[in-house]
């Protein structure tokens, strides 16, 4: 993990840029390609293990990424940068992923999408009781509304039946939430310092090495002979675009918008995965999840209104 966990100040707040920019066309990309991704993987777990798939398209991911930094030839950063970004990425690409595949394998699509929203509420409870984040009122209110729609969507859970949305598949899906806010801020640094290529090449890296530990028994016992087409399709797809396109857009997010604020955009995510998951899952949206995406988009749109007052940190 690198040494201490970024937060914005008021003087890097204001240089965020105003008004809607190339950078969140970018993150509105992102979030379409994650908010899809989720229907695949729920559909890749009923083909893989759920292990073995994340440890698939995460190799992919590592193998096409390192080919583009190497055709590039772009300097690598020095060995205690390195370093610091495979901790973050054995945190952010390892433990987060599986966890997260854990999850997506125990709950809805649609849910387990909801849930990952909560994020930016982690990243911004992490600065605030670390003394030294800074937030507008509106964003606050934006935090506060984001985080009543993701209790909406996990009250919902104590009505599940099989094959939808349980406690555990829950559990696992915000446990990766925590995962991803703590990589979220300490990564920051980096993205001022490291392109978006070496920077993901790198933490994938990282991530790698816990997921192929982890997800060996699984892989050993994979009989990939009878892997479908449509499997493999699902590999590509959440290998390619989910974890190599759509994160270079991610960290552009987080260079320019700072982290808290590209967090925010994967609250849209939902709103993608839900009407993927009615479509094509038949994952009719209920009420508590309606309402839960109606205050989980509000959120969003409150955190990035413009001119924000900041508020008193804790001490």
């Amino acid at each position: 993990m690198a040494s201490t966990l970024y937060v914005e100040t008021p003087e890097q707040a204001e240089s965020v840029p105003a008004g809607f920019s190339a950078t969140d066309l970018l993150l509105l990309c992102m979030a379409f390609i994650w908010g899809i991704n989720f229907i695949v993987v729920k559909f890749a777990t009923g083909v893989f293990a759920p292990l073995a798939f994340n440890s698939v398209r995460i190799l992919l991911a590592v193998v096409i990424l390192w080919v583009i930094v190497l055709v590039r030839r772009d300097p690598l950063p020095n060995r205690r940068m390195i370093l610091g970004m495979l901790a973050l990425g054995a945190l952010g690409n390892g433990l987060y992923q599986i966890l997260w595949v854990e999850g997506m394998a125990r709950t809805r699509a649609s849910d387990a999408a909801l849930l990952v929203a909560a994020s930016p509420a982690f990243i911004q409870m992490i600065g605030w009781v670390r003394g030294n984040d800074r937030i507008g009122w509106t964003g606050v209110v934006g935090i506060v509304i984001s985080l009543f729609g993701i209790g909406l969507v996990v009250s919902g859970a104590a009505n599940a039946v099989a094959g939808q949305s349980t406690w555990s598949g829950n559990a696992f899906i915000l446990g990766s939430v925590l995962c991803w806010a703590v990589y979220s801020v300490g990564l920051r640094p980096f993205t001022e310092q490291v392109d978006g290529l070496t920077l993901s090449a790198v933490t994938m890296t990282g991530g790698i090495v816990p997921m192929l530990i982890a997800g060996a028994p699984s892989l050993a016992k994979t009989n990939w002979s009878a892997v479908s087409s449509a499997g493999w399709a699902a590999v590509a797809y959440s290998g390619i675009l989910a974890l190599v396109v759509a994160y270079l857009f991610w960290y552009r997010g987080v260079r320019v918008l700072g982290p808290t604020r590209a967090s925010m955009y994967s609250n849209l995510q939902p709103l993608f995965a839900m009407a993927a998951a009615w479509l094509v899952l038949s994952e009719s949206p209920r009420t508590l999840q309606l309402a839960g995406a109606a205050c989980i988009i509000g959120g969003l749109v409150l955190t990035r209104l413009p001119g924000r007052r900041p508020i008193p940190v804790c001490e």
